[in-house]
Parts: structure tokens; C-alpha cells; sequence
């Protein structure tokens, strides 16, 4: 089998092969997956497309194909035809050879080869608040996009890894005014609290003075509606904004001194998590390059503005309401500073794709932004994407943050390791290692199974974590297929096969344990290969090396892997599970989760 193919491709050569040499038939496009378990067979072909030119019924142009792939005795064992469907069983040689040749940077090298010329991609993801800390939803967003990222570069894309920070808006003010009137100069230094937690603790005292407020006029006798607007802080929080929009610099100073406090807490938490980005975009500077853009579009007539002053756009041909782009008073709105956003992007690199990683709660708002760029006729909006993704939840219900009830990030790092160690201790799984090394495998631990659980999850959704649940060394977590990892490389070195491991393949005999991983193994380039939108989605290649993982389980527990008195049969399951691991180590890199050698 050429190392181009995968199993799958080699056997839709062969068939097209057929139908042009036997049936005169060109043009076909096969689909070819894994046999269903209730099936006899390793690999099923669809026939129904070849069916209108075949002009046989499905069962005969399936038995016509399968009669003449068994005149190939050497690679084909057997077929049988199913309602149209061509199940086919290749023989224990065709599967050694084929496992002789698999070599993951030849799988990668295959993929890459296909990249578009113009190839670079940014993505924008993290893009946090600058008035509170890193929260679990900030962390499905984190791994979502460095995941995303890693999928890109290993189909060849050059990734410009980017984040947006929200560093200026009502929301930045609130921190800053609660901290003015509350914190009597408390700082990270006298506090001992990280800077990003200690904003954050300002963003919710600003909420209860704000309810404090609101309650007082209720009492007072003004309705609810009009409470909320009229509460001193509110309106006092409005004037901070426009201070600051206005260059007032005593506001400016305070806004620089907090917001260096949440950069130098968010660097230990992306140090942490092993996260760097190649630029980061301030709104603070980019709301008056999108105030720019928005004349601009003034001018064209794309927008228009209303007798207060204030600026919209008109998104009805995009089936989208009318968008206000700049406020009467010439304050902006968020879509502002993502116009200067997008435009910049584009002048500091030239991208013309670029992937935005931000939750669903958001997805008008991104409609918006792409249909805006597209009247401005901005030469990019067409390769723009929103990778939307779902809320994360909590056992005891949603976060909030003005409430503070989220979960920081930090803390449930440190909670995951923790529990990591537990576990492990628990188990019994800690060797000799030092301590020193033990702490480092908890850490790799912890963060693994933290980065699995919200990633194995199609982005769409939204899903419930739970911290217990998420680092189980059964089922489909990230410490099982660690631990999987480790195991095989306790094999190898027993074997003492570190180096490269040969067998003669016409002398193998393959156990249906062996067969179905090695199927598995097949599936590894479209596993991670990126040909849609749709395939952005780190939850499929956790799930398929979950599946990987789940069969090494059953061939390791069946098969003697080190016991035989045919040394061949040793050398094939032992490059069986170097192949593997190879694997398992590939797709674990892609999500960010290190393998360990030793658990």
C-alpha cells in the first residue's frame, strides 16, 4: 500500500479501478467507512451512486464489484452486499502491509500538501474583559481556539494567533468607580490577591451599591424600570465613560493602574495553560480607528443617522434589524471597535480568512459585524467565520458574573490538579517518580482532563461540566487515553523496542482485536483533516482518539502482547503499538494535552 493512502483511499482506488477497467464508469464519488459491528466485514462501500450507471440494482453492482476484488486473493478475503451497501474484509496481509507503511508525518505531510497557496489564517480567541478574571467559559474558549489553531498548522495553514482584550466600555467603569468610592487604595501588592481577581471584586461590589441604590428609590416610590435608570451610580458610571472617552487623565490614570493589575494576573493563567498569542488588539485602541470607519460609511450613504445624532446601519437585505453603530453623544458601541478591529487585522497582516472564536450569545452580533463589513465592501468580510460555541454550566446552574458566582479560572485549575493528585494516589498509579515529577504529573494531569471535558463536546452546545466526571480514569477522559499512552510505552520498554520494530507480513495472523484498531488507525487523516467549516471542531478528534484509546484497551486485555512463542507475531503487535501511540501522542498535541511517558 503506497504510504499516500490511508485504507479506506487505497480501497476506493481499487474500486474506481475496477468500474473505469470492467464497466466503463468515470466520475464516481465513493464513499467508503468503517463496517458497522452487526456487519461482517473491515471496510463498506455505499454503491447507491454507482447505480444509475452501472444499471444493475445495488445488491448486483455490488456482488459484480466484490467478485472481481476477490480475483486479488492476497488482499482480499471476502465481501457481502447489504441493501446496497458493499461490506469487504481485507486479509491479515493486506493489514500488516498497511500497518508496515502508516507513519503519522506521513499522514500530516499528505494533508499539508493540499493547503491553499494563500494559506494564512487568523484567529481571534480568549478576547476577555478586563474587569474581572478568566472564568470556566473563558476556558472553553481558550482550548476551542488553541485547539483550532493546532488543527490549522497541522493542515498547513500559518496561524496568526490573536485576542481582542475588552479593555474600555461601561463595564471597565464600574470596576473603576466601585474601587474608587470602596478600595481605599487596595492594591494586588497589599492585598495579596492577583490583579485580575482583585478587579473582579470590584465588578461585583459595583453591583451591589448599584442594587443598593436601586432599592433605596423603589422605597422612595419610583417603579423598577425607572429606578434602574435613575440610580446616581448609573448615571455616575455614564459621566466615567465619557471622561474617559474625553482623555481626562486622572480617569485614564486609574483605568491604566487596574488594567495593568488584570494583564500581569491574566499572563500567569495563560503561562499556566501554556498559551501565547502573536498579537493582542486593544479596544482602547481601535474604537476610534472603527469611529473612522463608521464616517466613512456615513459618507457612502451605507449609514445614516437619526435626528438625536446617532448612527445606524440598515441590515434588512441581510434579514437583520437595524444596527446602531455610534451613540448620539459619539460614544461607541461594541460593533464600533470590532469594525477598527477587523480593518486593522487586515492592514497588519493581509489575512483574508479570519476565525473568531466567541460564544453563541453573540451570534447577532457577528452576523451584524460580517454583513456591515461586507456593504463597506471591505475586501475580507468574505473569509470571515464565527465559531460559535455553547454556555458552560455548572451542576448548580449558570454563572454570573456580576454576581459572582462564576467559577475563576484559576481556582479551578488548581482544584483540578488537586483532585488529580487524589485520584491518582487513590489508584495506586504513582511509581517512584520524585516528588518533584509527581507534581508535574498531576499538573499534566489535571489540566488534561480539564481541556478533554470541554473539548470533546461539538462546540454548538452547551454542556455541563463536572470537575469529578471529567478526570475518571474510565471512559472517555483524558487521564484513560494518558493513561493508554503511558501503558504503551511501559511495553515498549519492557520489550526494550524503542528503535524501529520490523515483521514479515505474510507471516501475521490477526486477531479481530488487532484488525479493529488497526481499522482505527486508518482513520487518522480524515480524523484531523480540515475541508469545511464544519470540520472546526477539536470535539472530533478527542472522540476519535477516545475510540483509539478504547481499543487499544480491548487488544491490550486480549492479547497477549509480549507472550508468544512466534517472535514475529511479538515484533508486529509491538509496532502495532508503537502506531498506536504515535497516534494517540498526535491527537493529544492537537488538543493541547501532553502524553506522559510513565503514570
Amino acid at each position: 500500500m503506497s504510504n499516500s493512502l490511508t485504507a479506506a483511499s487505497w480501497l476506493n482506488a481499487r474500486i474506481l479501478t475496477i468500474l473505469k477497467d470492467e464497466f466503463g464508469i468515470e466520475g464516481i464519488q465513493l464513499q467508503v467507512s468503517e463496517t458497522p459491528d452487526h456487519f461482517e466485514g473491515n471496510l463498506t462501500v455505499n454503491v447507491f451512486p454507482i447505480v444509475k450507471l452501472s444499471k444493475l440494482s445495488p445488491e448486483a453492482t455490488g456482488k459484480a464489484i466484490g467478485e472481481v476484488l476477490l480475483t486479488d486473493t492476497l488482499h482480499f478475503a471476502s465481501y457481502n452486499v447489504i441493501k446496497g451497501f458493499l461490506n469487504i474484509t481485507l486479509t491479515d496481509l493486506r493489514w500488516a502491509e498497511y500497518l508496515q507503511s502508516f507513519d503519522v508525518k506521513t499522514e500530516l505531510s499528505v494533508i499539508q500538501s493540499s493547503v491553499p497557496e494563500d494559506n494564512i489564517v487568523m484567529v481571534e480567541y480568549s478576547s476577555p474583559n478586563t474587569n474581572k478574571p478568566l472564568h470556566l467559559g473563558h476556558l472553553r474558549n481558550i482550548f476551542l481556539g488553541e485547539s483550532l489553531c493546532r488543527m490549522l498548522e497541522v493542515n498547513g495553514f500559518q496561524v496568526i494567533r490573536a485576542t481582542l482584550v475588552n479593555d474600555r466600555g461601561v463595564h471597565i467603569c464600574k470596576s473603576m468607580l466601585a474601587w474608587i468610592r470602596t478600595g481605599n487604595g487596595e492594591t494586588p501588592a497589599s492585598s495579596g490577591i492577583k490583579g485580575d481577581h482583585l478587579v473582579g471584586k470590584y465588578y461585583v461590589a459595583y453591583e451591589k451599591l448599584y442594587r443598593a441604590e436601586v432599592q433605596a428609590l423603589m422605597e422612595a416610590g419610583v417603579s423598577k424600570e425607572e429606578a434602574e435608570k435613575q440610580a446616581p451610580i448609573q448615571q455616575a458610571v455614564q459621566n466615567m465613560l465619557a471622561a474617559w472617552e474625553a482623555g481626562d487623565e486622572s480617569v485614564l490614570q486609574v483605568w491604566r493602574t487596574m488594567n495593568n493589575w488584570v494583564y500581569a494576573g491574566f499572563e500567569q493563567t495563560y503561562k499556566r495553560l501554556g498559551i501565547q498569542f502573536d498579537r493582542s488588539y486593544y479596544e482602547s485602541n481601535t474604537y476610534l480607528l472603527g469611529k473612522e470607519v463608521v464616517e466613512e460609511g456615513l459618507q457612502k450613504g451605507i449609514f445614516y443617522k437619526k435626528e438625536n445624532g446617532s448612527i445606524w446601519a440598515d441590515l434588512n437585505a441581510y434579514k437583520l434589524d437595524e444596527k446602531l453603530v455610534l451613540r448620539a453623544d459619539g460614544t461607541s458601541v461594541y460593533i464600533t471597535q470590532d469594525l477598527g478591529t477587523a480593518r486593522l487585522k487586515h492592514t497588519d497582516y493581509g489575512v483574508h480568512r479570519s476565525i473568531y472564536v466567541i460564544g453563541n450569545e453573540q451570534e447577532h452580533q457577528m452576523k451584524a459585524l460580517f454583513a456591515i463589513l461586507e456593504l463597506l465592501g471591505e475586501s475580507y468580510a468574505k473569509g470571515l467565520y464565527h465559531l460559535s460555541y455553547g454556555m458552560v454550566e455548572l451542576p448548580s446552574g449558570k454563572m454570573k458574573s456580576r454576581e459572582g458566582t462564576v467559577v475563576d479560572a484559576d481556582d479551578l485549575i488548581a482544584g483540578m490538579v488537586s483532585i488529580a493528585k487524589e485520584k491518582t494516589l487513590a489508584l495506586g498509579k504513582a511509581g517512584d517518580e520524585s516528588a518533584a515529577e509527581l507534581e508535574a504529573l498531576y499538573e499534566i494531569l489535571g489540566i488534561g482532563a480539564l481541556r478533554y471535558f470541554l473539548l470533546k463536546v461539538d462546540p454548538k452546545k452547551g454542556m455541563l461540566f463536572d470537575p469529578e466526571e471529567s478526570i475518571d480514569f474510565k471512559g472517555n477522559t483524558a487521564p484513560f487515553i494518558q493513561y493508554s499512552f503511558a501503558r504503551i510505552q511501559s511495553l515498549l520498554r519492557k520489550a526494550n523496542a524503542t528503535g524501529e520494530v520490523t515483521f514479515q507480513q505474510d507471516s501475521v495472523q490477526l486477531a479481530a482485536a488487532e484488525t479493529s484498531l488497526l481499522i482505527q488507525l486508518s482513520m487518522f487523516r480524515n480524523a484531523i483533516k480540515i475541508e469545511t467549516h464544519h470540520d472546526y471542531d477539536p470535539g472530533r478528534i478527542a472522540n476519535y482518539v477516545y475510540e483509539v484509546a478504547s481499543r487499544f484497551s480491548r487488544f491490550y486485555n486480549e492479547i497477549p502482547v509480549l507472550k508468544s512463542e512466534n517472535a514475529n507475531q511479538i515484533a508486529f503487535r509491538l509496532q502495532l503499538c508503537k502506531k498506536t501511540a504515535d497516534v494517540i501522542q498526535s491527537c493529544l498535541s492537537i488538543l493541547g494535552i501532553e502524553a506522559p511517558v510513565k503514570m
